[in-house]
């Protein structure tokens, strides 16, 4: 996902150059647009009085037989409009010669800025589809771990009230989804029945109502999804002889698709073993693991 953010963050700056340089590509268009425009009007102008001037020309020719430019000679000091055009003219022409020509390069540096973009909007092409893929693989894995998810809920369901009635004989036991319909976020309860009581979570259990309840839990996925090993610390320490028999009687039932290490003080529990470690310290300070095979 970080490189999938780092990509969309570049492609967002590629992007934002490129509006930039489009918006100063555009004010130089129309920079050029309204110096051409002015220039139009100019031109127009100018022929417009030298049509004017000629048809008066040929007017005051045709109708007064002189020449305009012999009137305007001896009339010189009076203010003339065309001298104003004239003027008006040349003062437009410094402007646009002040201004400079029209960057030649323009062109060229719009087919590199287009080429840039078809290139951008090809790798946000690239980007767009990997991203769809991405999302279409984790929508897919959400599915299957959800399915996935309530079916390994319903089998350790069963699985977890069937064994915790072999260990307490009467019991009854459940586990809840906190958010059945949310199956990605939800949280899984513990619920428990002794005998002679009424369902209740495991917090209000006794120290080996909660053994039990945890051995029943555990042993449950194991028979769901056997493991090469299994490694019990003390687990049977809160249970009476009652309950360790049964304990013991799952153990070996167990022991047939995994390989068990129980780490115990109980002599019951020794006694279901096949073999046996223990430590004992024959010369002071010199501690030796003997080990007895029960077969």
């Amino acid at each position: 996902m970080d490189a999938v953010a780092a990509k969309q963050e570049a492609c967002t700056r590629l992007r934002e150059q490129n509006r930039e340089s489009e918006a100063h590509l555009e004010q130089h268009r129309i920079t050029r647009s309204l110096l051409q425009e002015e220039k139009t009007q100019v031109e127009v102008s100018s022929a417009e009085k030298r049509v004017a001037r000629e048809h008066l020309e040929a007017t005051v020719r045709e109708r007064y037989e002189l020449v305009l430019a012999d009137i305007l000679d001896q009339h010189s000091e009076l203010p003339c409009p065309l001298e104003e055009a004239e003027a008006r003219r040349a003062e437009i022409r410094e402007k646009i010669t002040r201004l400079g020509e029209v960057n030649p390069g323009a062109a060229a540096e719009l087919v590199q800025e287009e080429e840039r973009y078809t290139f951008l909007k090809t790798q946000e092409a690239d980007l767009q589809r990997s991203l769809h893929d991405l999302q279409n693989t984790i929508t897919k894995l959400n599915r299957e771990s959800r399915e996935r998810f309530r079916d390994t809920y319903e089998q350790v369901n069963a699985k977890f009230a069937e064994v915790y009635m072999r260990l307490v004989e009467g019991g009854k036991a459940q586990i809840e989804l906190t958010d059945a319909e949310n199956m990605a976020e939800t949280g899984v309860e513990i619920a428990v029945q002794p005998p002679g009581k009424r369902l209740r979570s495991l917090q209000l259990l006794s120290g080996g109502e909660k053994a039990l309840a945890a051995l029943s839990f555990t042993f449950s996925l194991f028979l769901i999804r056997p493991s090469p090993f299994c490694v019990l610390d003390e687990v049977d320490a809160p249970l009476d002889d009652a309950n360790v028999g049964r304990f013991n009687q799952l153990i070996r039932e167990m022991s047939e698709t995994t390989q068990i290490i129980l780490v115990t003080h109980n002599k019951r529990t020794m006694e279901a073993a096949s073999t046996l470690y223990g430590v004992t310290m024959q010369e002071a300070g010199v501690s030796t693991i003997v080990s007895v095979s029960m077969s």
